[in-house]
């Protein structure tokens, strides 16, 4: 598993790769400085109009940037339409492409022609640079027009298209798994519960159990990137009761170490694609370097985690021993100072705070060959090695109170051969915004759900 993948990505010039907007005869602004000198046709929003005693400027945008428009004042309906445009109004504006050296929106300028209103916006907009977080995502539709926003899910985008690469170069089949379930699939405390023809159904935390048959069936390597859901009542920056996972299994793995070696190799192939094809935007609108990780990324046990924090002066009250927030960043910081690297593997978890399904050491069988990924002071993966030996998970199961009769269909998977596996959930969100430099998940979520929200 030391593949070092090499690709190259579909070369734009190809016939018929990407050729939508040349087919709708629009010019994107952000191709502009290619037709100096040409008639161009561009649909976007107004974000600014500025009267002059001669002449009428625009400032347009769309999803590639902004420019600026330019109108002499004749008296005529061209003059009349632009002095009834409001901000955020969507228009289709044609015009030549002037270079302006003084413009400092790209050194250029669209001498209007023609403009068409296909939308005039109300005044004034409901919100505004001010406006508090719940304000900004009642109308999330608006608050999602700023360039910063939109930065987030072009940055999804591409991360998302760069793990699939990599799966794809390792030979990873992907699954879609069902999101309606007949149980648990984690714990049962955080479970939706729908009506379900009369009985009832549980929405999925997890695609846990099915990755697992996935190994059983024989597909060797999976991953599935889809909706999970958690009824937790938790009102922190970096919970929601709906989001994204990302979910990888691979069989015949030797421990966990060789799932976290493969999570960061992938992780490390993603960040590479975005710095290259965004790291400058990212950049000018966030303020951030994107710092490709170096491999291997550093690993500690949690008693080394333990022993750690208490040299920087903390203590880990939680139960089961998992770090709390504040030692993620302390421990996060400490990893920093002395590798210089923003990931960290901790490993090794008491049973007490893990699933049944994690595998225990032999000689330990109170820790779990498990792990979290912490990312600048934030977990955004866990995973583990899991049982496959039906006769040990079923005592681990019957240890953790579970009726074995509940979770039988997921028991039958490794009464008939079961390869040794491991895996891992991975928060996609929890990344952007760390990645980002967003404070809160409800800003990297395009439609945020959470305890109080479940709207638009």
């Amino acid at each position: 598993m030391s593949v070092t993948p090499s690709l190259s990505r579909v070369s734009s010039d190809e016939p018929y790769i990407l050729k939508e907007e040349a087919q709708m005869n629009r010019t994107m602004i952000g191709d502009l400085p290619a037709k100096v000198g040409e008639e161009v046709r561009v649909c976007g929003w107004t974000q600014t109009v500025r009267n002059q005693k001669k002449m009428q400027f625009l400032v347009l945008r769309d999803r590639s940037g902004l420019a600026q428009a330019v109108n002499e004042r004749r008296g005529d309906q061209i003059e009349n339409i632009i002095n009834s445009l409001t901000p955020e109004s969507a228009v289709v504006v044609t015009g030549q492409v002037v270079a302006s050296p003084q413009v400092k929106i790209g050194g250029l300028e669209i001498v209007v022609k023609n403009i068409e209103i296909m939308s005039l916006a109300e005044t004034p907009l409901p919100i505004d640079e001010n406006t508090a977080m719940d304000g900004r995502l009642d109308w999330r539709f608006i608050d999602l027009r700023r360039p910063k926003n939109l930065l987030i899910f072009e940055v999804q985008t591409e991360f998302e298209l760069a793990l699939r690469e990599y799966w794809n170069i390792m030979s990873f089949i992907e699954m879609h798994s069902p999101k309606f379930m007949g149980g648990a699939s984690e714990s049962g405390a955080e479970l939706f519960r729908v009506d379900y023809f009369g009985g009832n159904a549980y929405l999925a935390q997890s695609p846990q159990f099915y990755k697992q048959m996935a190994m059983a069936a024989g597909f060797d390597r999976v991953f599935e990137i889809g909706p999970v859901f958690r009824a937790n009542p938790s009102m922190t920056s970096r919970h929601d009761t709906e989001f994204t996972s990302v979910d990888v299994e691979i069989a015949w793995i030797n421990s966990h170490h060789d799932v976290m070696d493969f999570e960061a190799r992938w992780i490390q192939y993603a960040m590479m694609q975005v710095k290259k094809v965004y790291g400058e935007k990212i950049l000018r609108l966030c303020g951030l370097e994107v710092e490709v990780p170096v491999l291997p990324f550093p690993k500690v046990t949690m008693k080394e985690a333990h022993v750690i924090l208490g040299q920087m002066g903390h203590k880990v009250e939680r139960e089961g021993g998992d770090l709390d927030p504040k030692g993620e960043r302390m421990l996060a910081q400490h990893i920093k100072e002395k590798y210089g690297h923003d990931f960290v593997f901790v490993t090794d978890y008491p049973i007490s705070g893990r699933p049944f399904y994690h595998m225990r050491y032999p000689d330990a069988p109170d820790t779990t060959k498990s792990f979290d990924l912490i990312y600048r002071g934030l977990e955004v993966t866990t995973g583990a090695q899991r049982e496959h030996r039906y006769d040990i998970l079923l005592n681990q199961v019957k240890e953790k109170g579970i009726p074995p009769e509940s979770i039988q269909y997921y028991l039958n998977f490794f009464r008939f051969g079961c390869p040794p596996h491991g895996g891992y959930g991975f928060g996609l969100t929890r990344l952007l915004m760390m990645l980002l430099g967003f404070q809160n998940v409800r800003e990297v979520t395009y439609l945020y759900r959470g305890i109080n929200r479940l709207s638009p």
